[in-house]
């Protein structure tokens, strides 16, 4: 499967199991039929949806009888190899089927849905079920060499000849496979490149190594070195290059180019036998693809994100993906819980919502270690949230200089700000400010003073951390200091956990606000002089802020 798969409902008695189907696929999107359930993505037309999947290639499991699915997709069928999988499940997770893409794994991904609902999987593929195998689809560590010349092998197979197998396929050994010493068919395992002759199926094992001491020029010597070698460009199975040349932009674009894992290795690493050499690359044999997998180590990833307000319509695709890639989460516990769905094997690492240099420490130290490593914000992390902590913890005197190797990226989300506004209309369509009451980080005094100058300027204005336990009197304090630059009838917007389960909306006067409408979970927003108020279709109230001033 070379992309996550789309998960198509029809109606809300689909969704439980779809959400089962997710916790096996974190990255797969949930398509429901709007109007009738509330899923990741809304579509208009089942039938448009499905097509348009298929012809981008990706992966379908729709929720829905077998025989619907196949009228959808009947006007696409033209070329076998390029299909994507496409299985049909039970609302109830009672039954899998797997229709399309068996090249492409289908009847794998069938088996993994199956034991995840615990059921069974309804193969038909002929060669399967005779050899218990797909011969047409390796494991992960092998790539077939060619697709057509494959088929007419298993259709002899089928047809009553027998094979041997010349070289390493582990995965072959429990197939039920017509084996013969004498056999006239050969499945040959092997790193060299050469035509696949009639009477057999060749199979090139990913344990091969490229290691280059520099980036110039370096995919076309890599291609020229198989060519000189005659290895099969299939069989590479990573890049490898030293500790030094870890931040060097171009040997993670020659390896996404050449669509394999960049690793780094150090001076005492133990390396497999080498079997060519030029001027700036050696290619080195491992004994097994598991072993070629095991050279090295990647470099580290520290991705700081905001999980947007809460719904998971609001979170990004790049955070969505950011996460299901991760190995290690780090964040408040709060936060981590709202991530999910993760998999068992990702590390939780849950600490305090104060622990905020701690965290990002710890972060660095995992990352700089070689593993995918996620800081967890809700809304957007360069508000008020971890991406200042994580800068800062970088910049800091005596930090570690292997936390300058890791790479570092901030993905945006949309703040608690944002999300409010957009829900009662454009209350920060003009100028605005955003201010966080807590004086945890910075002297009281200083709010008081950014808060008389935001009202001085007529900005619009966004309270985070507004109130708590430990800081009942402070909103009171900031609400007198507004309301000498504000009129009683100036527009409020209190939002209590938007994008959430237990979201809350209230619009009033600023005359009517008082501390005990809002706690820590509540959004603040005072608007300007120009912010307005205007009844909506459903009883409800639209506030916009208009983008024009009046002139002086």
């Amino acid at each position: 499967m070379t992309s996550s798969p789309a998960i198509v409902i029809l109606g809300p008695s689909a969704l439980a199991t779809a959400r089962r189907m997710q916790t096996l696929y974190p990255q797969a999107v949930i398509h429901g039929l709007r109007g009738r359930v509330e899923a990741d993505q809304a579509y208009e037309d089942f039938g448009d949806t499905l097509r348009s999947l298929y012809r981008s290639g990706t992966p379908i499991i729709a929720l829905c009888a077998a025989g619907i699915v196949i009228r959808s997709l009947a006007p696409l069928l033209a070329s076998k190899g390029a299909e994507p999988p496409v299985l049909a499940v039970a609302e109830d997770g009672s039954a899998v089927v797997p229709l399309l893409g068996g090249l492409g794994g289908v009847n794998r991904m069938a088996r993994e849905i199956a034991t995840a609902l615990d059921t069974r999987a309804a193969i038909t593929t002929s060669g399967e079920l005779r050899f218990g195998t797909c011969l047409l689809d390796p494991p992960s560590g092998y790539a077939l060499a060619d697709l057509e010349q494959g088929k007419r092998f298993v259709s002899d197979l089928l047809g009553g000849e027998s094979l041997r197998i010349d070289g390493t396929a582990p995965w072959l050994n429990d197939a039920s496979l017509p084996l013969a010493e004498d056999a006239g068919r050969t499945v040959r395992i092997t790193t060299e490149q050469r035509p696949t002759q009639p009477d057999e199926l060749l199979i090139h094992p990913r344990t091969l190594l490229v290691l280059v001491d520099k980036a110039d020029d370096l995919a076309a010597a890599i291609r020229q070195a198989f060519e000189q070698s005659r290895l099969a460009p299939k069989s590479l199975a990573a890049l490898l290059a030293p500790q030094a040349l870890i931040s060097d932009k171009r040997l993670a674009q020659v390896a996404s180019e050449l669509a394999v894992p960049l690793r780094f290795v150090r001076a005492d690493d133990g390396l497999p036998p080498r079997v060519h050499r030029s001027e700036n690359l050696q290619v080195l044999q491992a004994d097994s693809p598991e072993a070629a997998q095991s050279m090295g180590r990647p470099r580290g990833r520290l991705s700081v994100i905001g999980l947007g307000p809460g719904a998971a319509e609001h979170m990004t695709p790049a955070v969505r993906r950011a996460l299901d890639e991760a190995e290690d989460l780090l964040g408040y516990e709060t936060y981590v819980k709202m991530a999910e769905p993760l998999r068992p094997e990702q590390v939780r690492h849950c600490s305090d919502n104060r622990e905020e240099l701690q965290r990002a420490r710890h972060a660095f130290e995992l990352a700089a270690s070689g593993r995918r490593v996620v800081v967890i914000s809700s809304g957007d992390p360069g508000v008020f949230a971890m991406a200042a902590a994580v800068l800062e913890a970088l910049e800091e005197a005596g930090a570690p200089i292997d936390w300058n190797s890791v790479e570092l990226e901030i993905l945006p989300g949309v703040s608690a700000a944002l999300a409010t506004a957009a829900k009662v209309g454009a209350p920060l369509g003009h100028d605005f400010c955003l201010i966080s009451l807590s004086d945890n980080l910075k002297p009281w005094a200083v709010i008081e003073n950014r808060l008389d100058h935001a009202g001085a300027a007529d900005l619009a204005m966004a309270f985070y951390n507004p109130i708590s336990k430990a800081r009942p009197w402070q909103l009171g304090r900031a609400l007198e200091i507004v309301r000498q630059h504000r009129t009683p009838d100036t527009v409020v917007v209190l939002g209590r956990d938007i994008g959430r389960p237990a979201e809350a909306l209230r619009v009033l006067d600023l005359g009517e606000l008082t501390p005990d409408m809002v706690d820590m979970r509540t959004l603040v927003i005072i608007g300007s002089s120009q912010t307005r108020r205007f009844p909506r279709g459903d009883g409800g109230e639209w506030v916009y802020t208009p983008r024009s001033y009046p002139q002086s």
